[in-house]
Formats: structure tokens, C-alpha cells, sequence
């Protein structure tokens, strides 16, 4: 096999179709760079008795850039910073929080203590019935009662 760097002028054209036939745009010389890691790797790796090592290389190279995209788009999206407007959203919301609990414990008068405490943490902390036996110490099943308890209860005073 001649040495890299006649492999890597040879196959430049190749590296650059590929990356234009997956349409990057960004972050072009990144890319060719990955591209260039792959021909070494493709050209460790080829065994010529197996085919053609244009083929192997073309295929290495574009599944070598494939995975590389993939990994930024899930990195971008663990990462991805929120617009400012939605900050402000969040910070409003947060103030409606204590009012709206208020709403709710008028809402829960007639409820029991237990059942009370189950409207809350499903409504108002969002928490799963598994979460709330934790909280209280209590099994799921008493959790579930609590909140047909409070299901039955809470239709009774919407239908008077």
C-alpha cells in the first residue's frame, strides 16, 4: 500500500463528495479531519482479499461521519441552552406556584389529611404514586386509596 499521504491526496475528492453528498456546511474542516481519521483507520483495517479498497474506504469514511454527526446532534441536545424568553416564562410560572397552591387547599377542604396529601404531590409536585409511598412511608396501595378517596370525593362536589 503507498504511504498516507499519497492515499490522503488521492481520496481527497472522495472525502469531500462525501461530505457534500450528506450536506454539511458546518464546521467543513472538522469534518474533512474526521474524514482523513477514517481513510488511516479504513486503510489499517482493509483486507484485500475481501474487495476493493475504494468501496471499503468510501463506506468507512461515510459511516465514520455518520456516527460523528450523530453523536453532535445528541450532544446538542443535552446541551442546548434555552432562550432567554423562556427563562422569563419559567421565573412567572414559579410565581403562580404558591397562589395556585392556595386554589387547590380550597378545593381540598373536605378532603382527608391523607388525601390531601395525595392531590398535592400529584398535582402540585408532580410526583408518581411510587414516589409518594416513599415520601410518606406508606405502601402503593394505600397511596392508591388515598387517591380514589379523593377522586370520588372531588366528583361529588363538582356534580352539587
Amino acid at each position: 500500500m503507498e504511504s498516507f499521504e499519497q492515499l490522503a491526496e488521492h481520496y481527497k475528492p472522495m472525502i469531500h463528495k462525501i461530505i457534500h453528498s450528506l450536506h454539511l456546511y458546518t464546521d467543513l474542516e472538522e469534518f474533512y479531519q474526521q474524514g482523513l481519521i477514517a481513510l488511516w483507520e479504513a486503510s489499517q483495517r482493509f483486507n484485500p482479499e475481501k474487495g476493493n479498497f475504494t468501496n471499503y474506504a468510501y463506506t468507512f469514511i461515510r459511516g465514520s461521519l455518520l456516527t460523528e454527526l450523530n453523536k453532535m446532534a445528541k450532544f446538542k441536545e443535552i446541551s442546548i441552552c434555552p432562550a432567554e424568553e423562556f427563562l422569563v416564562m419559567v421565573a412567572d410560572c414559579q410565581q403562580d406556584l404558591s397562589s395556585e397552591k392556595e386554589i387547590l387547599l380550597t378545593y381540598a377542604q373536605r378532603l382527608t389529611p391523607n388525601q390531601r396529601k395525595w392531590l398535592l404531590y400529584t398535582i402540585h409536585s408532580d410526583l408518581s404514586i411510587r414516589e409518594i409511598a416513599d415520601k410518606e412511608g406508606v405502601t402503593v396501595s394505600a397511596v392508591k386509596q388515598w387517591r380514589e378517596g379523593a377522586r370520588k370525593r372531588l366528583r361529588e362536589l363538582i356534580t352539587n
